[in-house]
């Protein structure tokens, strides 16, 4: 039988000021006072009210989470009770886990891939109860040592893009990408051609019995993901796009996956349950440095490309200015942990822990050290992971996604980074800030003429 799977990337990224918590008023999202609200009121919540997630495939962002859990509670625990239903009805269920700080991965180091999975991880099971089978790569972006990681840690499956494989592909798969040390992932690939017409075309999405009548009916060629005949047809795209892209699109989505797709013969389904009802496809080898909004590879989160307007110059200073900023905490943090017999990594992978309220920081402390800690101590190891979260978070990838510096998400990575120099002063009594602003004065908005020593100051006053 054919199968039908829509999964839904929700996300968004932290915006509050990490100095007061609070998120400040943010421009075009009126009538409400910022854009977690907005989006929450035209997407999650009635997305959440007509059961649309029991029934796609979905990922909810760890920064996400954490705000709805904390400002509706109601549509929150709707979205995990749809997890549990399908956990419990088939063994499995149908969300999906997040690299936690949605960093583009191939840009980071392998030691930062191990962090922002292994947290990822650990905010899903906090959530949902139970061991994620699949990871949502943040903008689709791999590389062969991130998929590594991923197997490592246990994750069983993502989904890409089919131009992100080398050669043809026959339908959605999964396909197996075998790994060293013999270790190997399971690989879904969206039909690209789909997902981006549901994404972009606003005509498309007027009618479910339209849709499914004009776009599920007709074959399509095999790398395009597989409609037509038996396997799956996988659309993978932003969750933003029922309700808050297009307004009023969760009803065609309910509609679609409830009655349309189903009508049109086609069984609807989720990732992790398709996986355990078929055998892996064929082998596959995936294209290193590749990501799904981006056709220069994962240039648009480094050095600037043409996908966005204007001189993006400004997005090497700024990733040089934070790659270096990061060396020299690490090294902080390395030698302060060092000095007291512990592992820093491995205690930096479990700082989630604290972060989640799991466990207080003496007491993780306490289970995690070589050695007892005097009190002194245990609070300049814990003030220096604080500043380890808030320098994982300088990476979040929106801060390179647009077209300028002068923007609201540039100005948040660069607000977490001055957070994490103050925790590090705090901790060792040593000042990065000049360094670093001296790094920023090279970054320039091709709008405002605003160097990132000015955005700054402005955060910093």
């Amino acid at each position: 039988m054919k199968s039908f799977c829509i999964h839904g990337h929700f996300y968004q990224p932290p915006r509050e000021d990490p100095f007061t918590g609070v998120i400040s008023p943010e421009k075009g999202a009126g009538p409400f006072a910022n854009f977690n609200e907005k989006i929450n009121a035209e997407c999650y919540r009635p997305n959440a009210e007509l059961g649309n997630f029991e029934v796609m495939s979905f990922n909810l962002g760890p920064t996400l989470a954490a705000w709805l859990e904390g400002h509706d509670p109601s549509t929150y625990q709707r979205i995990i009770e749809s997890d549990r239903r399908n956990k419990v009805a088939h063994g499995v269920g149908n969300a999906l886990a997040q690299a936690y700080n949605h960093t583009i991965l191939p840009l980071a180091t392998r030691r930062d891939k191990e962090t922002q999975i292994l947290w990822g991880m650990a905010d899903f099971r906090y959530r949902f109860g139970h061991q994620p089978l699949g990871m949502w790569l943040p903008e689709m972006a791999v590389d062969q040592e991130t998929l590594e990681v991923l197997a490592r840690q246990g994750i069983a499956f993502t989904i890409l893009s089919p131009h992100q494989a080398r050669g043809q592909l026959d339908g959605a798969g999964p396909y197996q990408v075998r790994l060293p040390r013999g270790r190997e992932i399971a690989v879904f690939f969206r039909d690209e051609s789909l997902s981006n017409r549901l994404a972009f075309d606003p005509e498309l999405i007027n009618s479910a019995k339209t849709f499914a009548e004009n776009c599920l009916f007709p074959p399509s060629p095999p790398k395009l993901g597989g409609r037509g005949g038996k396997g799956l047809c996988l659309v993978a795209t932003d969750g933003e796009t029922f309700g808050h892209h297009h307004r009023g699109v969760e009803r065609f989505l309910h509609d679609l996956l409830y009655e349309e797709a189903p009508r049109a013969g086609y069984e609807v389904t989720f990732l992790a349950r398709y996986l355990q009802q078929h055998p892996l496809t064929a082998e596959v080898e995936i294209v290193n440095g590749t990501s799904w909004s981006c056709g220069h590879g994962v240039a648009r989160w480094a050095e600037g490309c043409t996908c966005t307007q204007g001189d993006s110059e400004w997005k090497r200073h700024l990733r040089a200015a934070l790659d270096r900023l990061a060396q020299e905490m690490d090294t902080l943090y390395q030698d302060e942990v060092e000095r007291c017999g512990g592992d820093p990594w491995r205690l930096r992978n479990g700082y989630i822990q604290v972060v989640l309220g799991e466990i207080e920081g003496k007491a993780f402390l306490d289970q995690q050290a070589a050695r007892k800690l005097s009190e002194e101590g245990e609070k300049r190891i814990l003030t220096l992971l604080e500043a380890q979260y808030y320098r994982q978070a300088m990476y979040t990838s929106c801060g390179f996604f647009f077209e300028d510096l002068s923007r609201l998400e540039p100005r948040y990575i660069i607000a977490y980074a001055a957070k994490a120099i103050h925790l590090v002063k705090e901790a060792t009594g040593i000042s990065l800030e000049e360094g670093f602003k001296r790094d920023l004065r090279l970054a320039v908005s091709w709008i405002t003429e605003q160097t990132g020593e000015d955005i700054y100051e402005e955060v910093v006053s």
